[in-house]
């Protein structure tokens, strides 16, 4: 069950055809557990893949034309809700998208876009496919989970572009980073018993996600990231953090590179402060509000572009002027911070938590996500309502994120010692693998 900026709780189902026609579903809910279903929409149209990103690398960019949406009440309160945004905030041509007084009827398709009569209702709902414009597709291999079985299984995964923060600048927003991953139908990570009730579903028949336990927020101990992350403007890292529940003090440790493999280090902030009570969010269901202070920083250089950049900035604002190098860690606190990487001290953000279990029963730690525009959480009214890729407990981590672990800069490999990430293939994005979809 994803969790966008708003929030809206959503699952998600794309097929892509050989002639680059596509079929996509998204499937929204009441609830943060993808359960109790709002409306389903069904969106047609094509795809053309341009050429590699010259912005985020290792994506590939490509263009969409929409052919016609449509969408499916699941109840006469969603109806009315939906109804009541499109008759409030939509121009001429969809105010009579549904005359007042019309009663629900289950099952019935209501067009919302049409390429053929160019009406286009859709903005009331926040909704645009901008993140079929940035696509990469990631092939690694699962190790088998049974004792008794060797080897590992192949899984893709598709990653799209990201939802812009701010509601307002979603509807035109250029993707730069990505949202997590979609699993392909044939080829995807085990166990996922939510894969395949997404995969059958239907506009008509939303998936119901199966019950999952509230956990309690707990966050002592350490987390580290699974995988390299991909921010907006052009940011690729790996973070590890460390919660001494006993006195409610935190450091973190962020990995910056330069390539969407995490092995071309840039610099690493070292960063330290304390955090509140949480307490849980009246605005997204499930999530927990903690305000977290940082207190004291300190930034190692990686390459000698950051050591020149770091020596170039202006006396007193960034460590000690002119003696930064390479491997050699500078604390910027004296200078409260440091201009020229964006970091401020003493900070204080207003974060969003989030802790679940997957289905390796393995903890999950998930953090607000951070705006889009690169500012920052700094008060009560920016804090966010989505999240960023989950962190996992490094207690129960296994080997395959090792290097994360220990620190390394070292990208991820599959089992044959094959780095994971590899440059798009056209071929893969088509999920052939649901073609047994009917295009109706």
């Amino acid at each position: 069950c994803e969790v966008r900026p708003g929030p809206e709780f959503l699952t998600r189902s794309y097929l892509f055809y050989t002639n680059r026609l596509f079929k996509a579903l998204q499937f929204y809910y009441w609830d943060p557990s993808c359960r109790d279903p709002s409306y389903s929409l069904v969106i047609k149209g094509k795809l053309r893949l341009r050429q590699a990103s010259w912005i985020t690398r290792g994506a590939t960019e490509a263009d969409y034309h929409l052919h016609k949406v449509g969408i499916v009440f699941h109840s006469a309160k969603a109806m009315r809700e939906v109804a009541s945004w499109v008759n409030q905030t939509s121009g001429e041509g969809c105010r009579g998208f549904l005359p007042p007084g019309r009663s629900w009827a289950p099952g019935a398709l209501y067009e919302v876009l049409s390429a053929k009569t160019e009406r286009d209702c859709t903005a009331a709902l926040g909704f645009a496919m901008n993140e079929l414009s940035l696509v990469r597709v990631e092939r690694h291999f699962q190790p088998l989970l049974q004792p008794q079985q060797s080897g590992s299984r192949l899984v893709e995964e598709l990653y799209l572009g990201d939802i812009h923060t701010d509601w307002g600048e979603r509807l035109h927003y250029r993707p730069t980073g990505y949202q997590r991953p979609l699993q392909s139908a044939l080829h995807h990570v085990h166990p996922c018993p939510a894969c395949g009730m997404i995969s059958r579903a239907d506009e008509h028949h939303p998936p119901v996600l199966p019950a999952r336990a509230a956990l309690p927020m707990q966050l002592s101990g350490s987390w580290v990231s699974t995988h390299c992350e991909v921010r907006p403007a052009v940011l690729f890292l790996t973070r590890y953090f460390t919660f001494h529940g006993n006195n409610h003090t935190w450091e973190g440790h962020y990995y910056h590179y330069s390539d969407p493999l995490c092995r071309q280090p840039t610099f690493t902030i070292y960063a330290s402060g304390h955090y509140t009570q949480g307490i849980p969010s009246s605005k997204v269901r499930g999530g927990t509000e903690l305000a977290f202070k940082v207190t004291q920083a300190r930034v190692t250089p990686m390459d000698q572009v950051t050591v020149v950049m770091l020596n170039s900035s202006a006396p007193g604002s960034c460590g000690l002027a002119g003696s930064w190098s390479a491997g050699v860690e500078q604390d910027i606190t004296p200078t409260n911070g440091c201009l020229v990487l964006g970091i401020k001290l003493p900070h204080t953000e207003y974060e969003l938590f989030k802790t679940e279990r997957d289905t390796q029963q393995r903890s999950l730690l998930y953090i607000g996500e951070r705006p889009t525009d690169g500012s920052s959480p700094d008060s009560p009214d920016k804090r966010p309502t989505s999240y960023q890729a989950p962190l996992i407990q490094c207690a129960a981590a296994s080997e395959e994120f090792s290097n994360y672990i220990s620190l390394k800069y070292v990208g991820r490999k599959d089992a044959n010692g094959i780095e994971a990430l590899k440059p798009l293939p056209v071929a893969f994005l088509l999920f052939i693998a649901l073609l047994f979809l009917r295009w109706d």
